[in-house]
Order: C-alpha cells, then sequence, then structure tokens
C-alpha cells in the first residue's frame, strides 16, 4: 500500500520479538533485518538499508552454508544498495558475489542468474564501460529467453538494457 514507514515499525517490531525468542543468528532474524533494509530502501534511506542487508548477510554467514542461494540475495541487496548510493564499482563487487554464489548453488539457466547478469551489466553501464555491459546483457537475455515467457516483464527488462547499450555503442 505504499506506507513504507508503518511497514518498518511493523518489521522492527517483528525483530524486537525475533530477537527475544530465537538465537541471534536465527535465519527469521536475518529475514526481518531484511525486510527492514527494503523498507529504508523503498524510503530513499540507502545506507539505513545497506547497514540492514549487511545485518542480514552477517547472519545469514553463520547460520546457511556460505554457498546459500539466500547467502546470494543478500549480497544483490547490498549490491542494490550500493547502487542506489551511485556507488558502482562496490556494487559490482556484491553482483559479482551473488553471481558466483549462483553459479554454484542454482542451475546455470535459472532466471535469478539471469537477473544476477542484467544487474553485472547496469553496474559496468553505470561506470561507462558499455562494451562490458553488453557482454553481461547478452547473457541475462540468453538465459531470459530458454526460461522465461516471452511476455515476462523480467525478459522484457532485459532485452531493453541490451537494446540500449547496443544504441550507445
Amino acid at each position: 500500500m505504499g506506507d513504507y514507514p508503518k511497514a518498518l515499525s511493523s518489521y522492527e517490531e517483528a525483530l524486537k520479538i525475533q530477537l527475544q525468542s530465537l538465537p541471534p543468528n536465527h535465519p527469521d532474524v536475518a529475514s526481518s533485518y531484511n525486510n527492514i533494509g527494503a523498507a529504508y530502501s523503498d524510503m530513499g534511506d540507502y545506507p539505513k538499508a545497506l547497514s540492514s542487508h549487511e545485518q542480514a548477510l552477517k547472519i545469514k554467514l553463520q547460520s546457511l552454508p556460505p554457498n546459500h542461494p539466500d547467502v546470494a540475495s543478500s549480497y544483490n541487496n547490498i549490491g542494490n544498495a550500493y547502487r542506489n548510493m551511485g556507488d558502482y564499482p562496490k556494487a559490482l563487487s556484491s553482483y559479482e558475489q551473488a553471481l558466483k554464489i549462483k553459479l554454484q548453488s542454482l542451475p546455470p539457466n535459472h532466471p535469478d542468474v539471469a537477473g544476477s547478469y542484467n544487474n553485472i551489466g547496469n553496474a559496468y553501464r553505470n561506470m561507462g564501460d558499455r562494451r562490458t555491459a553488453l557482454l553481461f546483457y547478452t547473457n541475462a537475455v540468453q538465459i531470459a529467453q530458454k526460461v522465461l515467457p516471452s511476455t515476462h516483464p523480467h525478459l522484457q527488462m532485459f532485452k531493453r538494457n541490451l537494446e540500449r547499450a547496443k544504441q550507445k555503442l
């Protein structure tokens, strides 16, 4: 409904309850930090979003295998926070870490792998390296075309990014 402050308050209350009833490194606690980070991101407070996503990652690294898809998700969220703050090299590093984990833990043609290629392409584009961005966008489109319907919004977005990168060369 777009009431992010209210959502944030609810997520913080949930975290408070979890911290009283669960071990501090429980995956549900990490999920609450992730939700708090998402709310901060939706409100445009990217430094607080980053802090929350880093806390979620710290817990996930304690409670999950290092190549678990949820760990990759945290790296992706951290990359998004850095991207939103304009720190594209740090965003790229986080996106690359997410991709590395996804390639270890998911099938190579998984839609989440395509999403990571697209995010890495965006980071390169934002840093002015359109040729490298083109390579990553191409990978994203090739995977998405195999596993998503032609009308899927992610596939459409990947194709738009690829076409824009081609036009700018």
